[in-house]
């Protein structure tokens, strides 16, 4: 069984910077894609950031030129660089991964911004 765990959120300042880690219990080198998703309360869980097996990435509007994903097949995480965080990008993040035709979610970790 595939097991992800986020870490790295908590509270911050809007303006200031926060980064999200996943660790991943299984090599992620043949991993079709990787993701971050976000869901604030109320709301549908709604897609932040995707990178690919070639490094393709792909990124909702909202966080474009502010977030960048990245990934280390070494140490089988992914990351997500947050900068110049705003109030409405409260909410729990998660991680993703996506096996062949599996797809695996992590516990989410909450990220809170305050104004």
């Amino acid at each position: 069984q595939v097991q992800l765990v986020e870490s790295g959120g908590g509270l911050v300042q809007a303006g200031g910077s926060l980064r999200l880690s996943c660790a991943v219990s299984t090599s992620i080198f043949s991993t079709n894609a990787i993701g971050w998703y976000r869901q604030a309360p109320g709301k549908q869980r709604e897609l932040v950031a995707t990178i690919d097996t070639w490094g393709m990435t792909n990124y909702a509007d909202s966080v474009k030129g502010r977030f960048s994903i990245s990934r280390d097949n070494a140490k089988n995480t992914v990351s997500l660089q947050m900068n110049s965080l705003k109030s409405e990008d409260t909410a729990v993040y998660y991680c993703k991964v996506s096996l062949g035709l599996h797809d695996y979610w992590g516990q989410g970790t909450q990220v809170t911004v305050s104004s």
